[in-house]
Order: C-alpha cells, then structure tokens, then sequence
C-alpha cells in the first residue's frame, strides 16, 4: 500500500489519482507496490537483474502501460532495468517518470534505464516526467538511460518533461531508425536554485526515409546549469531536425551543442538553436495589465514550457 506522500509524487509525475485501468506496475522504495497484466501486455520480473520486462502482443491498440517509480526514503540508489517488447502493427501509450521525496541528509537516485524494441508499423507514444521535493539536504537524482530500435514503418513519439525539484539529471537518449520510422521527442525543462542537468541526443537514422524531429524548450533560474547535446546521422535519405530554444534567467549558465552527421547526398539536416533573455516588452505588455514583475516571469515561463 502506498502512504499519502507516495500518493502524492504519483500523481506528479503520472497524473494517477487511482490505480490505472489497464496493465501497470508500480514501484516504491525499491519494492514492487503493484502489478497488473492484461491478455494483450504482460509484465514480468527480470531473473538477472533489477527491473522488468514488458512484452505487447502484435495487433494490440488502444492500450496503456504505467511503469511510475516512486521514491519517499532517503538514502535510496538504484539503477532498474526495463525492456519494452512492441510487436508489430501496435498503438499504445506508455507512461513512465520517478518522483524522489528526500526530507533526509542523504542523496537519493533513481537511474532508470529503457530500451524500446518497436515492432514494424506500431505507433508508442512514451511520456517520462521527473519531480523532485522535500526539505532534506540530500539531493534528488535521476539519471535516465533510453535506447530506442525501431522497425520499418513505426512511429514513436516521447514526452520528456522535468519542471521542479530535481538537483542531478543526466539524461542520455539513443535511437536507431529503420526505413520509413518516424521519431518525435518534446523535451521540457526548468532548473533553479544550483541544479544542474544535461541532455545528450543521438539519432541514427539508417533507413530510407526515415526522419526524426528533436525539439527541447528549457528555462534556467538562478545559478543552475544546462547542456543540450544534439546529435543526428543520416546514413542515407532521410530527414532530421533539432532544436533547442532556452531562456535564461538570473545567472545560470545554458549551453547548446549541435552535431549533424550526413552520410549521404539525401540526407537533410537542420539543427536550431536559440538562447536568450525573457523580452522587455513581454514583460511590460503584462505589467500594464497589473501584474507583477514576478507574476509577469512567471506568465512567460509557464506559457514557454507548455
């Protein structure tokens, strides 16, 4: 049974206020706190290792999984395993995220590692969310590991979102696209206080027209730091995009790296990149309708991150 505090980061980070229809599995402090399967989606404990492995059944649409981690002792670190199995001509929703409530002197982590093996013309829409709270003075850290290996035709589509009370975050994403595969990653972030974190892309697109769109919109407060590291290889004719738009606040520090690797005359690449300050106007535009200039940051901010 989860406690009230558990309750509570389950809903930020997978807007659960009961327990999901459909298959899940919950963790909590390292435990297992909950499982269910269904006749299209079984999920099962690893025998080697920590984590589990989910397997959907060709054909399968209209389905969902929840896999929340939920950590509320402090002190805890773990590294978990997860292989998702996505057969072919499938279309379902996986939602994912760790929530770390530290009230404690010692750090806690969660470093969750994914791999997606997405079967030909299957659609998965994946969304992670990370939250960190609690008055302790030990850190909240997660360090996701995601590798995606996407079959002819499929489409994949993934919400990164992290908006509060996370200190550490290294996040590394890998992807390999076969003819045909579409992958589309919406990254949202904000730092504060002396959090740092770092996001690294990397996209190989390997099959004729293939394509993927990798877009981060971030925003830095007070001494905290960003890097966003984007890299896309076309190996033959393919589309590739990246984009990363940041404000920066205070005095944070945010970095930008692009990397476009083309293998071949068809291969179109296209890397943006835009880092700035919230405009004045904006600013005065909201004033003039009373309000503050803290409540008008706050306007822009959560309109940008939406």
């Amino acid at each position: 049974m989860l406690d009230n505090i558990q309750k509570k980061i389950l809903e930020e980070v997978a807007d659960l206020h009961k327990v999901p229809e459909g298959a899940y599995n919950i963790r909590a402090n390292s435990q297992m706190a909950g499982r269910n399967t269904t006749a299209n989606i079984d999920i099962t404990t690893k025998e080697d290792k920590s984590g589990i492995d989910i397997r959907v059944k060709d054909g399968t649409k209209n389905e969902s999984v929840h896999i929340p981690v939920v950590i509320s002792e402090s002190g805890i670190k773990e590294v978990v395993h997860n292989d998702f199995y996505i057969g072919d001509d499938c279309d379902i929703v996986i939602v994912a995220g760790c929530g770390i409530h530290n009230c404690g002197n010692q750090d806690s982590q969660h470093d969750g590692i994914h791999r997606f093996f997405i079967g030909k013309n299957s659609r998965v829409v994946y969304v992670e969310k990370h939250y960190g709270e609690g008055d302790g003075s030990g850190k909240r850290i997660l360090n996701p590991v995601t590798e995606v290996y996407q079959e002819a035709g499929s489409y994949v589509e993934m919400e990164m979102v992290q908006i509060k009370g996370v200190d550490s975050t290294y996040r590394t994403t890998k992807a390999e696209l076969k003819e045909g595969a579409s992958l589309i990653v919406r990254e949202r972030l904000m730092t504060h206080g002396e959090q740092s974190a770092t996001s690294v892309y990397d996209v190989y697109l390997n099959g004729k027209k293939a394509s993927t769109d990798v877009i981060s919109r971030s925003v830095a407060k007070d001494f905290s730091e960003q890097i966003f590291e984007a890299n896309i290889v076309g190996n033959t004719e393919c589309h590739g995009h990246a984009e990363c738009d940041a404000i920066i606040m205070d005095k944070a520090h945010v970095v930008a790296v692009p990397k476009l690797d083309a293998n071949d005359v068809d291969a179109a690449l296209i890397h943006e990149a835009a880092i700035g300050k919230i405009a004045g106007e904006q600013l005065i535009k909201l004033m003039s309708l009373g309000l503050t200039e803290q409540e008008a940051e706050e306007q822009i901010v959560n309109g940008f991150l939406r």
